[in-house]
């Protein structure tokens, strides 16, 4: 996916393309992804300033000419390890203001990871449903889109959204790298919830693979804070089983479908995660036997993971080529579709 991208903008420089007029920013709590991103984009970053002040506060500006211009902002808005997930979803607001305040023709938000988008619903009385709030803080400065990586719940997000939203899947990643295992594959969902994430992973990679590839799906019910079920249904007998989530957390629920599935019969157990938040608990899960390997993603860096030797079973999956992709056909308004959550 990268090389294809980079060929395709070398040849827009060539024919003077204005994919000269793209300008991508990256603010500094996510200026690493930001430099891979303009390096998949074959472009370098465009200048900006940030400043703080003695009393806490803080201003961001552009620093390059965007009047007229088709800009887009990266901020992965996960908390830490410098700053709040509130900190930083604030300067990412001020930020597209200001851009828009300088004459930005369109303004694009890349939010790898989006706060609050699993408070997307009330579940006891007078909750807040905090998804909704926050989509009304990007439109009040005025934003153009918003584009995500496997938010929590498509549905629940699109309907917050007023402005155009873009909810990209990470399933390409994860059939690149899972496509090189010449074995019996089986998806396993470790919830009902996520089983439609599991399926579509699971139609794409069997495309992909030329083989069939089986499917399970591991039971949960949640209440008080208390995690049981114990249903496992599916055909992982002698297979690998793929699980796939959307993210970890402390690790809970993925390590009883990992061992559900090994009860079950599978041969081996990988899991796909596209957001390793890794809380307290979840360096235990990675040195549980029960998985063999963990498949991550860096639009969370894992930096609350000690380095043990349990380090050695991650694998962590480059988001650039994706996001740079979605920012190439996004301004040459091409089809989005093999990259979407449907």
């Amino acid at each position: 996916m990268a090389r294809q991208l980079i060929h395709s903008t070398q040849r827009d420089s060539r024919h003077g393309s204005s994919r000269d007029r793209v300008q991508l920013f990256a603010l500094k709590a996510t200026s690493e992804l930001g430099a891979a991103v303009a390096h998949a984009l074959g472009q370098p970053l465009s200048l900006h300033e940030e400043r703080e002040f003695e009393d806490g506060e803080h201003k961001a500006r552009p620093l390059d000419p965007v009047a007229g211009r088709d800009v887009y902002v990266i901020q992965s808005l996960h908390g830490g390890p410098t700053a709040s997930a509130n900190d930083k979803l604030c300067r990412l607001l001020f930020f597209i203001g200001a851009l828009k305040d300088a004459g930005a023709a369109r303004v694009t938000a890349l939010v790898p990871y989006l706060c609050y988008a699993r408070k997307d619903r009330r579940t006891k009385p007078n909750d807040p449903v905090t998804t909704r709030y926050v989509a009304g803080m990007f439109q009040s400065v005025d934003t153009d889109a918003i584009v995500t990586l496997e938010v929590h719940n498509p549905v629940a997000f699109e309907n917050a959204f007023r402005c155009r939203t873009v909810t990209l899947s990470a399933t390409p990643l994860f059939v690149d790298f899972a496509r090189k295992f010449d074995e019996d594959l089986s998806v396993v969902s470790p919830d009902t919830g996520g089983a439609k994430r599991a399926e579509m992973l699971r139609e794409t990679l069997e495309a992909a693979c030329g083989r069939p590839v089986g499917k399970a799906f591991a039971d949960k019910h949640r209440s008080a804070g208390i995690v049981s079920g114990d249903l496992f249904v599916g055909d992982v007998v002698g297979r690998t089983a793929l699980i796939i989530d959307d993210l970890i957390s402390t690790g809970g629920t993925l390590l009883r479908a990992a061992r559900a599935a090994r009860k079950a019969g599978a041969r081996r157990v990988l899991a796909l995660v596209t957001h390793g938040l890794f809380m307290p608990g979840a360096e235990e899960v990675l040195g549980d036997p029960a998985i063999e390997r963990l498949v991550i993603t860096d639009s969370v860096p894992p930096f609350r993971l000690a380095r043990t030797a349990s380090w050695d079973k991650l694998e962590i999956l480059p988001t650039a080529p994706l996001l740079a992709e979605t920012i190439g056909r996004l301004h040459d308004g091409r089809a989005l579709a093999d990259l979407l959550v449907f």
